[in-house]
C-alpha cells in the first residue's frame, strides 16, 4: 500500500532516460545485435525486451549466457566496450528534435510548479545525451551507470535520486517504460507510471500512452485521488 502523498511543495519527479525522454533504445539494440553477431548470436527484437532497463554489463552477461558462452573479465570489458562504440556511433547526430513527444512541454511545466526533477538511468552515456537534447539543465540531480552498483531492478538508482533532490522515496513519481525500472521504483517504494501500453507494463500504478495529452498536475492529481488504485490507465 502506499503512502499518500503531501502538497505538491513536498513531491520530486524521477524519469528514466531510454524510452521515457528519448528513443535511444532502438539504437542500444542495433549496437547489441551488431556485436552478438560477432560471435554467431541472433539478437531478436523479442529478447532484447530483457535487456530493457539493465546496465551495460549486465546486459552483456544475458546475451552471453543465451548464447553459451563463457569469457573472462577482460574480454567481458573489452566486448562492452566495443558496444559502446557502436551505440556512441549511432547516436552521434542526436538533438533536441530527438527528444520524444510531449516530454520537453511537460518537463517545462514541471520546473515552472518547482517539482524537483532527477534522471535515474542505468544509462553511463545519460549526461553526453542530454547534453546532445539541451535538456541538462532542467535536472535538479543526474544519477546514471558511473554512480550505482546494482542495476534495476534494485532500487538504489531511485534512492539516491530521491536522496540528492531531498525528497522522500514515497513522494516521489517515478516514469518508467520498462518492467525492471517499474520494479525497481516500487521496490523504493515511489509512486511508478507506466510509459507505453497496459499489457507491457501493467503493473505501474498508472499507464500512460505518452505525454502528448498528459500534464504533471493530471499526474499528482490522479496520485492524491487515486494513490491505491493500481493497473489504470489514462
Amino acid at each position: 500500500m502506499h503512502v499518500g502523498l503531501m502538497d505538491i511543495e513536498q513531491l520530486g519527479f524521477i524519469f528514466d532516460l531510454d524510452g521515457v525522454i528519448v528513443d535511444t533504445a532502438r539504437h542500444h539494440y542495433l549496437a547489441w545485435k551488431a556485436l552478438a553477431a560477432k560471435f554467431g548470436f541472433d539478437l531478436t527484437p523479442e529478447f532484447n525486451e530483457r535487456l530493457k532497463g539493465v546496465d551495460r554489463m549486465n546486459s552483456l552477461q544475458i546475451i552471453l549466457r543465451a548464447a553459451s558462452i563463457q569469457m573472462n573479465e577482460e574480454d567481458k570489458i573489452n566486448l562492452a566496450t566495443e558496444k559502446n562504440v557502436y551505440y556512441l556511433k549511432s547516436i552521434e547526430h542526436l538533438n533536441q528534435t530527438d527528444i520524444l513527444p510531449g516530454v520537453l512541454d511537460f518537463i517545462l511545466e514541471t520546473k515552472n510548479l518547482n517539482i524537483p526533477i532527477a534522471l535515474g538511468s542505468a544509462s553511463k552515456n545519460a549526461l553526453h545525451i542530454l547534453e546532445k537534447l539541451q535538456l541538462l539543465d532542467y535536472f535538479t540531480a543526474i544519477v546514471d551507470g558511473n554512480q550505482v552498483k546494482e542495476s534495476k531492478p534494485d532500487p538504489e538508482v531511485f534512492l539516491l535520486g530521491s536522496e540528492l533532490i531531498s525528497i522522500q522515496p514515497n513522494h516521489c513519481i517515478v516514469f518508467e517504460d520498462s518492467v525492471k525500472g517499474i520494479q525497481a521504483a516500487q521496490r523504493a517504494h515511489m509512486h511508478t507510471v507506466g510509459i507505453g501500453s497496459l499489457k507491457d507494463i501493467g503493473l505501474a500504478d498508472l499507464v500512460i500512452p505518452d505525454f502528448l495529452s498528459t500534464k504533471p498536475m493530471d499526474i499528482v492529481q490522479w496520485f492524491n485521488l487515486n494513490k491505491q488504485l493500481t493497473n489504470t490507465s489514462f
